[in-house]
């Protein structure tokens, strides 16, 4: 009887994984391919690859316009992993605002380059699945 109960809860468990890791894969596609996040967020090797062993971390910007900057330019991006301090001055529910609205905490869209996004309720959520997973 044991064996069953644990069986039971183990395929209860089932569809939540698997919608988890629908949601998780969601915001892997929305991040990677279609946002390039990665280009910004993430160091580049010597060879000018990135630097998967810092995925996400934040990195020093290797771009910038031609002409004068426009104001609040920023040179380097942040680390978009939990670990990171952008997780701790926002806070997952300053995450899915700025994710669904473009707007910071402070109501500003960020700083050039940063394109501003604004997600559906779904992306916004399945974009923050997938940075939790990030270490």
């Amino acid at each position: 009887m044991h064996f069953r109960y644990v069986l039971a809860l183990f395929a209860l468990a089932l569809p939540t994984c698997a919608q988890d890791k629908k949601q998780i894969d969601l915001g892997r596609y929305l991040v990677e391919e279609i946002g390039q996040c990665a280009s910004c967020h993430t160091p580049k090797t010597a060879t000018g690859e990135l630097d998967k062993s810092k995925w996400m971390k934040g990195a020093v910007m290797d771009i910038q316009p031609l002409g004068p900057p426009p104001a609040h330019w920023h040179k380097s991006s942040p680390d978009l992993t939990p670990s990171g301090k952008l997780w701790a001055k926002w806070g997952e529910g300053a995450m899915i605002k700025y994710l669904r609205t473009g707007l910071t905490p402070s109501g500003k869209p960020a700083g050039p380059p940063m394109p501003m996004y604004k997600y559906s309720a779904e992306h916004a959520e399945a974009v923050l699945a997938y940075l939790k997973t990030l270490k």
